[in-house]
């Protein structure tokens, strides 16, 4: 019965935020809470709730300070030679921008967090997809494909769990693996220019100085509507159209490349004279997260503060960032509290521990040798209706215990359980997610709808590489 439940209930959460019936936090906490009057174990649901919410908490408070730190960032102008960079490279063309996401995605993803990783990405590339009136559903889908990739870094999360449940070296899991996720990534790359060139079919072929003329010229329109100067529709169109076709119109291209940033590039909030500093203290908070000198929600609230008072000195200047970024902060933070309702739930009336134990038994007898491969495509479904603690210390050694007895190594069910890794970045129990969405002001249904295929499909390609070149 719980089994049933508790797939109903993900299924009841999936369809009413996909059919927007319900905004995401409405959904995360009053559908659980409701199985849980069904399951009838109402009269706890205020302690699975402060459970979840316990559980969660240091990640809400590493979300804040995290948004608050690269938001300042951001605001001084750290990422800006990165987004010059990109932005050179992806001009006006849909195809390149897209490419460019996933670039930039896999990139920043080297940091282990995905939530970084998101903030940097969207706050470089909005500008461009909405410029442009780009799909924003392919730049959520595309970087959160290509950070699930490379969210399989031994410092990254899931590594590290699938050694540690099965008393595994880390790097015994990783490095064999490197060839089948290079080829997910290669597949991730391939997969972005398809969708560039869709955007570019479905928007036609642009070029820098179209888009930066026609934008003038629609800010020129405006203007004259305002202020009610006359002038005939027809004198409009003549206007728009010569303009459209006179690429040639004398403007000057490193000018035009200066117009066209993702960032302002005259904003009073850069700090020229602070950059290496600035640098230096983001490379030193990486490098101390990655060797795990403090635990990472310390070292991002000490980061958010030291960055603060060295850029913003005067404090109405430090309330004024902090206001900025406040909407982020409590989207995200906000969301991630009310997932722990909906974990709360599912640990505590027992659901997700049924759910596991109902899908490793139904795996017939003979698949025993197989173990690995059934391990990789049930990591798919499982690790995006689980947090990534519940599969691998919940689930993992249990498969790994059924594989043994067919003669399957530890280790090739530790890396087929890593398979499922870029459809779990869009599951609506990552909180990272949620930092996507809502900078890129995406619906989650409309994320979701895009993401799951395509993610699945990756899946499946670094499960079928893995296979290939023996290493699963």
């Amino acid at each position: 019965m719980l089994t049933i439940l508790g797939f109903a209930m993900i299924a009841t959460f999936l369809v009413l935020i996909m059919m927007k019936k319900m905004s995401p936090i409405a959904a995360l906490v009053l559908i659980p809470a409701l199985f849980c009057v069904f399951v009838g174990k109402g009269a706890n649901l205020g302690d699975y709730v402060l459970d979840g919410v316990t559980d969660l908490a240091p990640t809400a408070a590493m979300l804040m300070f995290a948004i608050v730190y690269f938001g300042v960032m951001i605001d001084v102008g750290l990422f800006d030679p990165v987004v010059r960079g990109i932005l050179k490279f992806c001009k006006a063309d849909p195809m390149r921008i897209v490419v460019g996401t996933a670039v930039l995605a896999a990139i920043v993803s080297l940091d282990g967090d995905g939530s970084t990783t998101f903030m940097i990405t969207v706050s470089a590339m909005y500008p461009l997809y909405k410029r442009l009136k780009m799909s924003l559903v392919v730049m959520t889908g595309v970087a959160a494909m290509a950070n699930g990739v490379m969210n399989t870094l031994p410092w990254g999360g899931p590594t590290a769990r699938a050694a540690t449940a099965l008393k595994l070296d880390a790097s015994d899991i990783f490095v064999p693996m490197i060839p089948a996720l290079l080829v997910g990534l290669l597949f991730v790359f391939v997969l972005s220019y398809v969708l560039g060139v869709r955007e570019r079919r479905r928007l036609g072929v642009l070029t820098l100085d179209e888009v930066l003329v026609e934008e003038k010229v629609e800010e020129k329109e405006t203007e004259t509507v305002l202020v009610g100067a006359g002038g005939s529709g027809d004198g409009k169109v003549s206007m728009s159209k010569g303009v459209s076709g006179g690429a040639g119109s004398g403007t000057d291209a490193d000018e035009q490349d200066d117009d066209f940033q993702g960032l302002d590039p005259h904003r009073a909030t850069l700090r020229p004279k602070l950059y290496w500093f600035n640098a230096l203290l983001t490379v030193g908070l990486l490098t101390a997260m990655i060797m795990e000198v403090l635990p990472i929600p310390v070292l991002f609230l000490l980061g958010a503060a030291l960055v603060l008072t060295v850029n913003f000195p005067h404090i109405p200047d430090q309330k004024a960032r902090i206001a900025a970024h406040a909407e982020n902060v409590l989207n995200v933070s906000g969301m991630v509290f009310a997932a722990a309702v909906f974990t709360g739930v599912l640990q505590g009336t027992g659901m997700v521990d049924n759910m596991a134990k109902w899908m490793v038994d139904v795996i017939p007898g003979s698949m025993g040798p197989h173990m690995a491969l059934v391990t990789g495509i049930l990591s798919l479904p499982l690790t995006y209706f689980m947090s990534n603690d519940g599969f691998y210390f919940g689930v993992l050694p249990v498969l790994a215990e059924a594989g043994a007895a067919h003669g399957v190594s530890p280790l090739e069910m530790a890396r087929a359980s890593l398979v499922g890794q870029p459809l779990h970045m869009s599951s609506p129990l990552v909180p990272a997610v949620y930092v996507l969405v809502g900078m890129a002001k995406v619906e989650f249904g409309d994320h979701t709808k895009f993401v799951v295929k395509w993610a699945a499909l990756t899946c499946l390609v670094i499960l079928g590489a893995g296979m290939l070149f023996g290493i699963i």
